[in-house]
Parts: C-alpha cells; sequence; structure tokens
C-alpha cells in the first residue's frame, strides 16, 4: 500500500489513470501502412560502422530517451570517411540503404549519429516518405531567429578543420549570417573525446572517464562562450555533447541546442502528444 501511495504522489493522475487501462481507447483498428515492416515505432538513427561507447544521452545510447529508437549501420561509413576524408561520395549509398531500412521498419522520422551527416541531408530527405533530421546544425536557423540579428549563435563541432560549407548549407546555415563556430576538440584538448574517436588516439578498447570528459569539454566551451559576448545560443554539433549540456548550462546560462533537444523535438512532431488537464 505504501509504494502505492508513493508512486500515486510522484505521477500525474492521468498517466496513473492511463496504466490502469486495459489498452489505448484511441486504437480501436489497425491498417497496415504501405512498406512498413513494425509498427509503434519511434525514431530511426543512422549508426556510425565505428565501435565506441556512450554515455547516456549519447545519440548512439537510447536509455536516456523516452520514446523507442531503432538503429541501423551506415556499413563502411566511419568516422574517418565520414568526417575526414574529401570525397564523401562512397558514403551515400550505404547511408540511403540505412535510411530506407528504418523507414522500411516502421520508423517515422530517421536521424544520423553524427553531425557531419548533414553533408547528406537534402539526399536522404529527398529519397524518403517519413521526415529526415541528418544532424543537429538544422537548429541553427532557429535559433538565430530566436536570438535575433544582434546576437550570434555558437556552433560548437567536434573538429572545425572538417566543417565546410557545403555542411553548413545542407541544413540552411546562411554565410555570413549571426554565427560563430569552434572546435572543441581542436589542439587534442578534448582527451578523453579522443579516446573514443580519433584514429591513432583511440584507446583499445575505446573508453573515456566521465568526469575527466565533462571538465575538458566545460573547459573548452565556456572559453568558447567568452570569445562572444553577444553569444546568445550554443548549438553542440557532436552525438557526445549532450551529457554535458546541462552542466554546461548551468555556467553559461544561455539557450542550448543539442542532439537532445533535436530527437525531442522530432519525437513530438512525428508523434504529437495529446493533452490532459481541467479548466
Amino acid at each position: 500500500m505504501f509504494l502505492e501511495e508513493t508512486q500515486e504522489r510522484r505521477l500525474p493522475r492521468f498517466f496513473i489513470a492511463y496504466m490502469n487501462q486495459s489498452h489505448d481507447p484511441h486504437i480501436q483498428r489497425i491498417v497496415a501502412r504501405k512498406n512498413h515492416r513494425s509498427y509503434g515505432m519511434g525514431l530511426g538513427v543512422i549508426l556510425l560502422d565505428d565501435v565506441y561507447p556512450g554515455f547516456p544521452g549519447d545519440v548512439r545510447n537510447p536509455s536516456a530517451y523516452p520514446f523507442p529508437i531503432q538503429y541501423e549501420i551506415a556499413r563502411d561509413v566511419d568516422i574517418h570517411r565520414l568526417v575526414v576524408e574529401k570525397d564523401k561520395s562512397p558514403c551515400l549509398e550505404p547511408v540511403l540503404r540505412a535510411a530506407r531500412h528504418l523507414e522500411e521498419m516502421g520508423c517515422r522520422a530517421i536521424l544520423g549519429e553524427c553531425g557531419y551527416f548533414a553533408y547528406f541531408q537534402r539526399q536522404v530527405a529527398a529519397n524518403l516518405n517519413v521526415p529526415v533530421f541528418m544532424s543537429s546544425m538544422l537548429q541553427v536557423p532557429m535559433a538565430q531567429q530566436l536570438i535575433g540579428p544582434d546576437k550570434v549563435v555558437g556552433l560548437l563541432v567536434a573538429n572545425s578543420d572538417y566543417l565546410t560549407q557545403e555542411h553548413l548549407s545542407a541544413v540552411g546555415i546562411q554565410p555570413g549570417s549571426n554565427f560563430v563556430i569552434g572546435g572543441a576538440m581542436n589542439e587534442f584538448r578534448c582527451q578523453e573525446f579522443d579516446h573514443l574517436w580519433t584514429n591513432g588516439l583511440r584507446t583499445e578498447p575505446p573508453s573515456a572517464e566521465y568526469n575527466k570528459a565533462e571538465a575538458e569539454f566545460l573547459e573548452v566551451a565556456v572559453e568558447f562562450f567568452h570569445q562572444y559576448p553577444n553569444m546568445g545560443a550554443m548549438l553542440l554539433e557532436c552525438t557526445g555533447f549532450p551529457p554535458f549540456a546541462r552542466a554546461l548550462q548551468k555556467i553559461i546560462e544561455i539557450p542550448i541546442f543539442s542532439w537532445g533537444t533535436l530527437l525531442d523535438y522530432a519525437f513530438s512532431v512525428v508523434v504529437h502528444r495529446d493533452y490532459f488537464g481541467y479548466v
């Protein structure tokens, strides 16, 4: 009895009522959707063909997110091929193949694991019938509108040396508009991230210490913030950054956009919630 009463105090009444129902009353009849193999799906995420772990909040770790996530590997597309190599054309077909499979599985929206998947935003969106969110950088144009023209959006990427105009234009970021770019891993300043992602610097097996990774990331991100007194928002490009976004926001106290906010938004668009309340 005590356990039940404790749970009732913690959970909203509408949620308790929802759990006590035998089924969702809105679902009275089911009908197959064209080419969909499974149902009740949420987001489909295209993974890099790389072996490394992710803390909760990292896109390749679904345990922190309150909605279903289905994964598909883009075979032979690893960090080096997607990010470092100048010729990215060999990556397109494996990325499209993974995206199509996720769509056939019934995923309601498709996302890429790495922010540098932005390069293929237009091609993937043109080939699917569900919404496509290939990069957290899709949020930059919206952030620019929210803060006004006299402030800048700080775009903090993993390594700015590999970010091109093609990446930016593919997600709608206009050249010369109100944004600035910083590279968190430039000059090897985030060694714990290098231990996970950088060829030649990865540990065996790839591993990272949370406290060290957070401290290194916060030092770089806060420094980036202070470089631009008119920074009104910050966008974290890398999928490994969201675990530390809240700690960063406590320090710099501006809006922060990340893969976490993009996943939440993407799911809310394709699976709109019901409203429960009172008047």
